[in-house]
């Protein structure tokens, strides 16, 4: 059996920016311990499959370890697979997955992905988050992953966690943030327990950032960049009970996985 891969960078208009997410279009599903060890033997942040469900698609996303319930960045690189290769008079595409139905739209070379918003609250202070960090936040908030609300980018960029400590929350994963100097906000995203140390960009994390800075800030329409290592830029509106991520991706490979 040979099945298509494509390999994008995902949230960046360049080479070697952004997210890599591998991006697997199947004919028909394959068994969950497969696609989960083709996820683990690319060893990315995450592996995307696509089976076709008449006008859409039901996709799935695998970290190296488990499969998630949510990704933006492959969810990016999927349609962008899709409108530019596989079906390229499409301007939007409707996936099924574990959070719903998810819109992507595409606006020449932007692509704009309709999530449900995952707003934080305040919480009690894990004494092993403050520790894995390293640098006290301002304020700690939480939804699915824990959120560190921090004064200043240079924090942020200063940061140098704890994975193994990180690891043994009782969140999947740790967000970091803070208002940016060329951006509204910036971010980073820990996820270790999950096979993902600094993910580096994560659409999913805007989920719950973007409602915290539109309410911050004032303002529905925010620029957020994450300002892991490869860094990447994300557009994002804050639609209430839904969120709107914007961004751009390139191609870096494309092949056969041999099964």
């Amino acid at each position: 059996m040979k099945i298509p891969l494509y390999q994008v960078d995902a949230f960046t208009g360049r080479l070697f920016g952004g997210n890599p997410a591998a991006v697997c279009p199947l004919e028909s599903w394959l068994g969950d311990e497969m696609l989960q060890a083709i996820a683990s033997e690319n060893n990315l942040s995450e592996t995307a499959y696509f089976v076709s469900n008449g006008d859409g698609f039901h996709l799935r996303w695998f970290t190296p370890k488990v499969e998630v319930d949510l990704c933006g960045h492959a969810t990016l690189a999927s349609a962008y697979v899709l409108m530019n290769y596989l079906e390229p008079e499409r301007s939007e595409v409707r996936f099924q997955t574990k959070s719903g139905e998810l819109q992507v739209t595409r606006n020449d070379d932007l692509f704009t992905l309709d999530f449900p918003a995952r707003p934080a609250a305040p919480c009690d202070v894990p004494g092993d988050l403050i520790e894995a960090l390293g640098i006290k936040p301002q304020e700690v908030w939480a939804a699915k992953a824990y959120m560190a609300v921090y004064e200043s980018e240079e924090e942020i960029l200063d940061l140098k966690p704890d994975m193994e400590l990180l690891a043994g929350l009782d969140k999947y994963a740790t967000i970091v943030t803070a208002p940016g100097q060329t951006a509204d906000f910036v971010s980073r995203f820990f996820a270790p327990s999950v096979g993902v140390p600094e993910d580096p960009v994560t659409g999913s994390a805007h989920c719950t950032l973007i409602p915290y800075w539109s309410d911050f800030f004032g303002k529905q329409t925010l620029l957020a960049h994450q300002v892991s290592e490869r860094g990447g830029e994300l557009l994002c509106e804050d639609l209430g009970d839904r969120v709107k991520i914007s961004g751009r991706a390139v191609l870096f490979s494309e092949g056969l996985i041999h099964l």
